[in-house]
């Protein structure tokens, strides 16, 4: 995360030489930012290898992600860097993406997780809290001009795999490439596995990511539901 301040930083710069300090500012007080963090340490660093889980329950991890993304959230506002509208996205139901089926949920049944998604909701409700109490703080100084919005995304990813014949899919458990159970990423590369004949059929491209279908729909119920409140 300290990279992303880092890319960050150097695109502030260029913007600068662009525009002008003043200009850069007004530029970057007016756009929408957008975080993103979490699942992937609950999802692979915690439950599918040994090195967190045996030195964190999952409420004191869940603490321990929440506090590192308040650090960057406050990183991120300085005068420095100038962020104001930050909208904070949410865990999904970590527990039903299809990988997770596959490592959690049993080989045969490829049942959801249920920890899994426990860990995405306390850790939804904690995020919910940190920023509470962080616009609260933010607001205290009347030159800040701080706004950030949780973006729940848990209701309707899990609305897209338990319903997702009402969105017209006709496949919310597997991937569309390879089997659709573990690949992801770079093992999903055409060359070397097939990748299923209509992708708008899937929820899920790889055992992880939705489609860009299911993406669409996931960012039209964000600004159905906080747009108002992003750009008010």
């Amino acid at each position: 995360m300290d990279q992303q301040l880092a890319y960050f930083d150097e695109y502030r710069g260029r913007l600068v030489d662009i525009a002008g300090e003043a200009e850069t500012a007004r530029i970057i007080e007016g756009a929408l930012f957008l975080v993103c963090a979490g699942t992937d340490d609950v999802a692979n660093t915690y439950f599918t290898t040994p090195f967190r889980s045996a030195e964190y329950d999952i409420p004191g991890y869940v603490d321990l992600l929440v506090g590192h993304a308040e650090e960057f959230l406050r990183e991120l506002v300085v005068s420095s860097r100038g962020a104001r509208r930050i909208g904070f996205v949410g865990m999904p139901p970590v527990g039903c993406v299809p990988s997770q089926r596959t490592l959690g949920g049993g080989l045969a049944t490829r049942a959801c997780e249920p920890k899994r998604n426990e860990a995405a909701l306390l850790y939804n409700a904690r995020a919910q809290e940190m920023i509470a109490a962080f616009n609260n703080n933010n607001n205290a100084d009347a030159d800040a001009d701080v706004l950030v919005v949780f973006l729940d995304i848990y209701r309707i990813l899990d609305h897209l795999m338990e319903r997702g014949e009402e969105y017209g899919f006709s496949e919310t458990t597997r991937g569309c490439c390879g089997t659709g159970t573990i690949e992801v990423t770079g093992l999903c590369d055409s060359r070397f596995v097939s990748v299923c004949d209509d992708v708008s059929q899937h929820v899920f491209f790889d055992s992880y990511h939705p489609t860009e279908r299911a993406y669409r729909i996931i960012v039209n119920d964000i600004f159905q539901n906080y747009g108002h409140v992003l750009f008010s």
